[in-house]
């Protein structure tokens, strides 16, 4: 059947507006995908360097110690700030066989200017055998160290008494061994070299 002049109008009409929206969906297509390329453009500029890392803090000075008593090497020795009781007494020679290990913290860190008194068996009145400095860095208060018996000290403890060296050590030796030790502190006194003045300086520092 012909179709009538208002139909095919009609169908124009459609047809303009079918086209109409396909190129409109085409157009915006187009302009999203131009977006996204834009998009992937921003998105591939380089990182920002990274922070950079701390610097680490210079390591901390060494720590000079003096160890004593019952070990092979007496002496003083200098170790890493790190270094504990057991460390020192490596360095030293390590304990003899009449050392009371038990007695000694082995665990403890060590301070610069530090004594170590490693006692032998029996000498209980060595007990606190690791002794601090005899002051603090800052010029603090004084720090006593244990005291040690001079009737059964060794020749290296005795040397470490203020005011007594290594000739005047083995004359306290020598007359205790004579004399079946010392009955009080005060009989120092009649070791050959001993006056009042070095009494007074040691005697804070020994026992009986």
């Amino acid at each position: 059947m012909p179709l009538s002049r208002r139909q095919i109008i009609a169908y124009v009409v459609l047809a303009v507006a079918v086209i109409a929206v396909g190129a409109r969906y085409v157009f915006t297509s187009h302009g999203s995908d131009g977006s996204a390329g834009k998009t992937l453009v921003l998105s591939s500029a380089s990182p920002a360097p990274p922070a950079a890392l701390p610097s680490p803090s210079p390591s901390a000075p060494d720590v000079v110690v003096y160890v004593c008593g019952a070990v092979r090497s007496p002496g003083v020795v200098r170790l890493p700030s790190t270094a504990r009781v057991a460390d020192a007494l490596q360095i030293a020679g390590g304990a003899t066989s009449s050392a009371e290990l038990s007695a000694v913290n082995l665990a403890a860190r060590l301070t610069d200017g530090q004594q170590i008194i490693v006692p032998r068996r029996g000498e209980a009145s060595a007990a606190g055998s690791v002794a601090a400095p005899a002051a603090s860095a800052a010029g603090g208060s004084t720090v006593a160290a244990a005291p040690i018996n001079i009737n059964t000290a060794s020749l290296e403890e005795l040397d470490g008494l203020d005011g007594v060296g290594p000739a005047t050590a083995q004359k306290i030796i020598d007359y205790r061994t004579a004399n079946g030790g010392f009955k009080t502190i005060d009989e120092i006194k009649e070791v050959p070299g001993i006056g009042d003045a070095k009494f007074a300086a040691m005697k804070d520092s020994i026992t009986v």
